[in-house]
Protein backbone atom coordinates (compact mmCIF):
# COMPACT_ATOMS: atom_id res chain seq x y z
CA UNK A 1 0.00 0.00 0.00
CA UNK A 2 1.26 3.32 -0.81
CA UNK A 3 1.99 6.06 1.26
CA UNK A 4 0.15 9.59 1.06
CA UNK A 5 2.85 12.05 1.11
CA UNK A 6 2.78 14.68 4.40
CA UNK A 7 1.73 17.65 2.11
CA UNK A 8 -1.59 15.66 0.99
CA UNK A 9 -2.66 14.61 3.90
CA UNK A 10 -2.63 18.20 5.13
CA UNK A 11 -4.44 19.54 2.65
CA UNK A 12 -7.12 17.27 2.97
CA UNK A 13 -7.48 17.83 6.51
CA UNK A 14 -7.67 21.31 5.91
CA UNK A 15 -10.41 20.95 3.51
CA UNK A 16 -12.34 18.76 6.02
CA UNK A 17 -12.11 21.11 8.82
CA UNK A 18 -13.04 24.39 6.11
CA UNK A 19 -15.89 22.42 5.18
CA UNK A 20 -17.13 22.38 8.89
CA UNK A 21 -15.86 26.15 9.63
CA UNK A 22 -13.66 25.16 11.63
CA UNK A 23 -10.17 27.64 11.56
CA UNK A 24 -7.00 26.07 11.01
CA UNK A 25 -3.55 27.01 9.39
CA UNK A 26 0.22 25.94 8.65
CA UNK A 27 2.12 27.56 11.39
CA UNK A 28 5.54 25.10 9.92
CA UNK A 29 5.41 23.91 6.84
CA UNK A 30 7.61 20.83 6.68
CA UNK A 31 8.72 18.33 4.31
CA UNK A 32 6.30 17.75 1.54
CA UNK A 33 6.53 14.22 0.95
CA UNK A 34 7.82 12.83 4.31
CA UNK A 35 7.62 15.48 6.98
CA UNK A 36 5.73 14.14 10.88
CA UNK A 37 2.68 16.48 11.53
CA UNK A 38 2.05 17.86 14.55
CA UNK A 39 -2.33 19.04 14.97
CA UNK A 40 -2.16 21.25 17.86
CA UNK A 41 -5.71 22.45 19.20
CA UNK A 42 -6.31 25.91 20.40
CA UNK A 43 -9.68 26.52 22.54
CA UNK A 44 -8.79 29.82 22.40
CA UNK A 45 -9.14 30.36 26.29
CA UNK A 46 -5.40 29.67 26.72
CA UNK A 47 -5.80 26.35 26.89
CA UNK A 48 -4.29 24.01 24.14
CA UNK A 49 -3.51 20.12 22.60
CA UNK A 50 -1.15 19.03 20.28
CA UNK A 51 -1.94 15.61 18.56
CA UNK A 52 1.25 13.40 16.81
CA UNK A 53 0.70 10.62 14.90
CA UNK A 54 2.07 7.16 16.23
CA UNK A 55 2.13 3.78 15.15
CA UNK A 56 1.05 0.56 17.04
CA UNK A 57 3.73 -2.22 15.66
CA UNK A 58 1.81 -4.60 17.07
CA UNK A 59 -1.89 -3.60 15.33
CA UNK A 60 -0.31 -2.54 12.50
CA UNK A 61 -2.13 0.62 13.24
CA UNK A 62 -2.08 4.21 13.12
CA UNK A 63 -3.26 6.36 15.48
CA UNK A 64 -3.20 10.37 16.92
CA UNK A 65 -1.74 10.62 20.41
CA UNK A 66 -1.85 13.48 23.30
CA UNK A 67 1.87 14.48 23.50
CA UNK A 68 1.06 17.73 25.31
CA UNK A 69 -1.90 19.47 27.17
CA UNK A 70 -2.53 22.26 28.94
CA UNK A 71 -1.46 26.32 28.75
CA UNK A 72 -1.24 27.14 25.18
CA UNK A 73 2.38 28.83 26.38
CA UNK A 74 3.49 25.06 27.40
CA UNK A 75 2.36 23.85 24.30
CA UNK A 76 4.20 25.84 22.43
CA UNK A 77 7.37 25.05 24.18
CA UNK A 78 6.62 21.45 23.46
CA UNK A 79 6.13 22.05 20.30
CA UNK A 80 9.49 24.07 19.76
CA UNK A 81 11.51 20.81 21.18
CA UNK A 82 9.75 19.10 18.75
CA UNK A 83 10.87 21.36 15.86
CA UNK A 84 14.57 21.39 17.39
CA UNK A 85 14.35 17.37 17.20
CA UNK A 86 13.22 17.26 13.58
CA UNK A 87 13.48 20.06 10.80
CA UNK A 88 11.08 18.37 8.86
CA UNK A 89 7.87 18.72 11.00
CA UNK A 90 4.46 20.47 10.12
CA UNK A 91 2.35 21.94 12.66
CA UNK A 92 -0.94 22.48 11.84
CA UNK A 93 -2.74 24.66 14.59
CA UNK A 94 -7.07 24.57 14.97
CA UNK A 95 -8.62 27.19 16.81
CA UNK A 96 -12.27 25.93 17.84
CA UNK A 97 -13.50 26.54 20.99
CA UNK A 98 -15.71 23.68 20.97
CA UNK A 99 -12.38 21.42 20.93
CA UNK A 100 -13.57 19.94 17.78
CA UNK A 101 -10.34 18.94 15.47
CA UNK A 102 -11.76 16.42 13.31
CA UNK A 103 -9.04 13.70 14.18
CA UNK A 104 -11.02 10.66 15.39
CA UNK A 105 -12.82 10.50 11.89
CA UNK A 106 -12.37 7.97 9.63
CA UNK A 107 -9.70 8.61 6.73
CA UNK A 108 -7.83 10.47 8.83
CA UNK A 109 -6.16 8.34 11.04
Amino acid sequence: MSRLTARFWIDAYLMRLRGQDIPAFIVTHGDDNAGSVLVKLNRLDGQAVVYQRTYNLLDDTRSWSILQQGAEAEVDDSIARQRGYDPDIWVVEVEDRQGRHMLDQPGLA
